[in-house]
């Protein structure tokens, strides 16, 4: 029988859920912490009506030593339970972090938006308010009707005055909470807004500073900064008049509650005992409320991240694993192929169908703009927003266990991102290095001999991003990377860009090396000489494919398309010049 939708839940709930057990133990422990705080009411209506009156020591003592053996009974509660939340706290990271790493890791892929850092923001903030004092505002304010009731007893009018100060704290929270979800929220994503948008522009330092543009970003960031200032002012402003009006109430139930009992005993209904538990009493009966109050800040903040991140987990849940043991032998086809963007009206790429067998070499080409660098993601598996079939070896490569796939897939995208570590971590993906796969991916890009001249060879570090590097090294080492192992399918966009001449010459070896051994290649490029190691070539205008087919045979037919004049046609005069 299946589980209706409305009982389902979430990673994130079901995972608090599993707790359970820790939930319930504090909640006993709370329950003695609670009845325990009876202690001290109790102690001074012994000292005040028994011990005052009968003048006797050895009661006193006896009393006194109760008192403290139930102190310590409290105080070890209160320790117990506050342990217990740090450790489901350390266990909810536990299991939880590498979900939500994976989540977040591909919302940034299927360019949502999202950040990582933000996603680990949150699990951090839902965990420091199920361990902190706000958590336990919760777990002890259903005695305040326990302490409400022994105030009655001791007299209806204390009880009813206890009440009446519990109902206007109630109210306070709950106008709170109305109040103050929506500011605190604005002000927690213009915040971050300014935060990402900052972060996202300091990582081009070199340019903003080598062409004046860093007064132009103060100008744009100030403005940002300025409206989380505004609505945290505004939200701050709302909080702390909440508070001032919670101590208000909180002192003026102090003093009232006292006076009531000076009253009562002047009228011979309450012994001077009873007077000053009674206030005690209150005091107590209230705190809950009050630390409610208080901590209700931190309360929307939680209750924000847990919304972001439960939405995060529930759009990218974790993968099933499906490995397959198989290597590919990197077939390709695709068929009515489309790929959009956000926040853009037309397609990038429309309709793309092309069938390429396993060992042969295709050119990608066509002007700017026509959608090269996005077939080239699709051909990966890695652009969010497909439609249509993207086949490897007549499995959707999307259903591929990307840690099983990775090992047999080459991709030098057209921006190169290294990572900071050594030479060697980074051509051998930051796996186990194997000196044998990383030098012979090395001599295929025409590295080698560049690597030893380094001072630490191989070991050299980069820097973060290789900003130690110079834009041909850097191409040159994610080149290596896209050859190290054995990979089937190897994507190579503008793999030439910033290549001199012979690593140019290195290039074309490899990949005729490559096409030797029955693996895949696809060659974004606008150099002449890659077309000449191409077995076929498909030209892309508009996101659309123009011709596909044999090297030769589209070649001759954008010669003749080109002698007519067709303005909408690429011209290429032959396998050794090339325009795109």
């Amino acid at each position: 029988m299946k589980t209706p939708n409305f009982f389902k839940r979430s990673e994130l709930t079901a995972t608090l859920w599993s707790f359970r057990r820790e939930f319930l133990i504090v909640g006993l422990f709370s329950m003695l912490v609670n009845v325990l705080m009876l202690t001290p009411t109790l102690y001074m209506l012994q000292v005040y009506d028994r011990v005052l009156t009968s003048q006797s020591e050895l009661t006193l003592l006896a009393m006194s030593l109760l008192t403290l053996f139930l102190f310590g009974v409290m105080g070890f509660a209160e320790w117990m339970r506050s342990r217990l939340l740090v450790r489901a706290g350390v266990r909810l990271d536990e299991q939880l972090g590498t979900q939500v790493f994976n989540a977040s890791f591909e919302a940034h892929l299927g360019q949502s938006g999202t950040s990582s850092a933000r996603a680990f923001g949150d699990l951090i903030q839902i965990r420091q308010f199920l361990t902190g004092n706000g958590i336990f505002a919760f777990f002890d304010a259903p005695w305040t009707p326990i302490y409400l009731l022994v105030l009655y007893l001791l007299h209806p009018m204390l009880g009813a005055l206890g009440l009446a100060f519990a109902l206007v704290q109630a109210a306070l929270a709950w106008f709170g909470h109305r109040r103050t979800v929506a500011p605190s929220e604005l002000a927690a994503k213009a915040g971050s807004d300014a935060s990402l948008f900052l972060q996202s522009k300091l990582r081009n330092a070199e340019v903003l500073e080598s062409m004046g543009m860093l007064r132009s970003l103060q100008v744009r960031w100030a403005g940002r900064h300025q409206a989380f200032l505004n609505q945290s002012t505004a939200a701050q402003d709302l909080t702390l008049r909440i508070t001032a009006w919670s101590k208000f109430i909180r002192y003026t139930q102090q003093s009232l509650s006292l006076g009531a009992g000076a009253l009562l005993v002047i009228d011979g209904q309450l012994s001077a005992g009873g007077m000053i538990a009674a206030n005690v009493l209150m005091t107590r009966a209230l705190a809950p409320i009050d630390l409610l109050v208080g901590s209700w800040r931190q309360f929307i903040g939680m209750r924000a991240a847990f919304t972001r991140l439960e939405n995060l987990l529930v759009q990218y849940p974790e993968r099933e694993a499906s490995f397959k043991g198989v290597a590919p032998s990197g077939a390709i086809e695709l068929q009515d192929v489309c790929a959009s963007a956000p926040e853009r009206q037309t397609p990038i790429l429309r309709n793309v169908s092309l069938s390429v067998p396993a060992g042969t070499v295709t050119a990608i080409l066509g002007p700017s703009g026509s959608g090269k660098s996005t077939l080239a993601r699709v051909l990966v598996g890695i652009w969010p927003d497909v439609s249509g079939s993207v086949m490897l070896d007549n499995v959707p490569v999307k259903s591929w266990n990307r840690i099983e796939l990775g090992p047999h897939v080459g991709y030098l995208p057209q921006d190169i991102e290294l990572f900071e570590g050594s030479i060697a971590e980074n051509i051998a993906r930051f796996g186990d290095v194997e000196s044998a796969k990383v030098i012979q991916a090395t001599r295929s890009a025409g590295l080698h001999e560049m690597i030893l001249r380094f001072p630490k060879g191989y070991e050299t570090p980069i820097g973060e991003a290789g900003n130690l590097l110079s834009g041909g090294q850097r191409q040159r080492i994610g080149l290596a990377r896209a050859m190290y192992g054995d990979p089937k399918l190897i994507v190579l966009d503008e793999p030439n860009a910033n290549l001199d001449d012979a690593g140019e010459d290195a290039l074309y070896q490899a990949i005729h090396e490559m096409k030797a051994q029955g693996k895949t290649v696809f060659l974004i490029t606008h150099r002449p000489g890659a077309i000449s190691v191409a077995d076929k070539i498909l030209l892309l205008n508009e996101g659309q494919v123009q011709m596909d087919g044999p090297r030769d045979t589209v070649l001759a037919a954008i010669k003749a398309a080109h002698q007519k004049s067709a303005p909408h046609v690429a011209p290429i005069q032959g396998p050794t010049t090339a325009s795109a």
